[in-house]
């Protein structure tokens, strides 16, 4: 028996357009894949927020959240996260209340650093609120924190203001990080902490032991929980891996030189001419995929796990094949019963 065996597996998903496609089908895309992956027994499935990305359908991890639990049966449904700098921390918590409500002990709520876009776009989504030019995302935290537990001093203007419903308390609370200030900010408040390490630089080791060593448990969380998320495409043989995989190098390269289109298809990556500087780029980028077939993978996944002692795996397989993602993530489930034989 292994590590994988028994670690926690669950989904990401942007809701990635593909080449010669359209939003509502990626958006639709998504509720597909979450049902199946429901059905496979995953823990979770996360979906995110980005703002002007021709690539991404969906800035409303709030609205797409709602949509999933209605169609879903069991797993937990979040986001993987709310940019909280983009928004007023009472309307995060009236949103995500509301959830709890509705689907209560089933909702995560995933809370981000970074605006999840370009300079001029953020200053759209917040040129109606009290702008703080710097960095506010503490300030933000903390107080959508009294929104929940309603610890206000007791001079402060808000303290008579109650959250709807105000008999629901919010859904767990995780910080997303892809350096090491969310990873230090988790253990000190008591949360749950996902590291990105489909696109992070920094050290995936520090960010994710430091989190574990530095934990100081809470009222919300009594021990460390730490999401370590993985871009991983899975198919029958390492060969059909790596020509699915074409579609993440691409779009990989293209974002590099500020192109952020559809996803490419494999067909398109197969045909497009790479240059040798192109190619090194994407040997660079693949320490950020995990591509193979299912030995190759399980591999994989158990190095990451040994190395970062993770408590839990979220999968992202951003390729726009949708029968060939799915199939990705039911091998990858598959693997635990392999495990667990082996």
């Amino acid at each position: 028996m292994t590590r994988l065996t028994h670690t926690p597996l669950s989904v990401l998903d942007l809701s990635f357009v593909a080449s010669g496609s359209s939003g509502p089908e990626a958006l639709r895309g998504t509720l597909e894949l979450a049902r199946h992956v429901d059905g496979l027994g995953f823990t979770r499935f996360w979906v995110a927020e980005h703002h002007n990305l021709a690539s991404v359908a969906s800035g409303a991890p709030d609205v797409m959240a709602g949509q999933i639990l209605a169609a879903t049966e069991r797993i937990r449904v979040g986001s993987g996260g709310v940019m909280l700098p983009n928004h007023a921390p009472l309307m995060v918590a009236e949103r995500f209340k509301v959830l709890e409500a509705l689907y209560p002990g089933r909702v995560d709520l995933g809370l981000g650093r970074a605006p999840g876009t370009d300079h001029l776009t953020s200053h759209a989504l917040r040129r109606r609120q009290d702008v703080d030019p710097g960095d506010d995302f503490l300030d933000r935290l903390k107080e959508l924190m009294l929104w929940d537990t309603g610890a206000w001093p007791a001079d402060h203007p808000y303290r008579n203001i109650q959250v709807m419903p105000v008999d629901v308390k919010l859904p767990p609370i995780w910080l997303l990080g892809s350096s090491g200030y969310s990873a230090r900010l988790s253990a000190q408040i008591g949360v749950g902490y996902a590291y990105a390490h489909h696109f992070a630089q920094h050290d995936v080791l520090d960010a994710m032991l430091s989190y574990r060593a530095g934990f100081q448990p809470s009222e919300r969380l009594a021990a460390p929980h730490a999401i370590l998320a993985l871009a991983v495409v899975c198919a029958p043989t390492d060969e059909e891996a790596e020509y699915l995989a074409g579609s993440v190098d691409l779009a990989h390269l293209r974002r590099a030189r500020g192109h952020y289109g559809p996803i490419p298809t494999a067909e398109e990556a197969a045909a497009y001419p790479y240059s040798e500087a192109d190619r090194v780029f994407i040997r660079r980028n693949r320490d950020k995929v995990l591509v193979g077939g299912p030995e190759k993978v399980a591999e994989g996944l158990e190095r990451f796990l040994d190395a970062t002692q993770a408590d839990e795996l979220m999968i992202t397989t951003a390729i726009p094949d949708m029968a060939a993602k799915k199939r990705s993530y039911t091998l990858v489930k598959a693997l635990q019963a392999v495990s667990a034989v082996a």
